[in-house]
């Protein structure tokens, strides 16, 4: 199964038959797995990764530091579920360290970062505060490189 989900993972448009051919089970093995892993929500959706800097859309994109107080029998599950309902929020962790959750948002721009924070964010109840911190250019997402490779670079060996 797991050399199936590092295939998929790789490149989710791989088929079921192509799949079959680079791990060498049989097809309707491989498709029974990943049906299997899309029941148990093992595997949860198939994404493109795009490099929206390359496009004409005018984006930004804000990894933002949450502190908050853990509620009772909750711990840090209710805010959690509270945050990652908003459209904005593209993805939400429970982190060690500084900080408790780690929220990337995307919007059109920083004002409309700006305004998530102080109006949707840091009201709520629980938590402490907020950091806000803006992706200038992204290099590599999800094992992926977004430059674009040209020319190897020529090196000389002088003895």
């Amino acid at each position: 199964m797991t050399e199936i989900l590092k295939l998929l993972e790789e490149d989710s448009r791989y088929t079921p038959a192509q799949i079959a051919a680079m791990t060498g089970k049989d097809e309707a093995q491989v498709k029974s797995i990943i049906k299997k892993c899309e029941e148990d929500h093992i595997i949860n959706g198939y994404t493109t990764l795009i490099d929206w800097d390359r496009t004409s859309e005018e984006s930004v994109t804000a990894f933002i530091e949450v502190k908050i107080t853990p509620q009772r029998d909750d711990g840090f599950d209710r805010i959690a579920r509270r945050i990652y309902q908003y459209e904005e929020e593209e993805s939400l962790y429970l982190m060690s360290g500084a900080f408790d959750l780690a929220v990337t948002v995307s919007a059109k721009s920083l004002k409309d970062v700006a305004q998530f924070v102080s109006a949707k964010l840091a009201p709520i109840d629980g938590v402490r505060s907020t950091a806000t911190h803006f992706i200038l250019k992204k290099y590599k997402d999800k094992h992926r490189s977004f430059q674009v490779e040209t020319e190897q670079e020529e090196r000389v060996l002088f003895v």
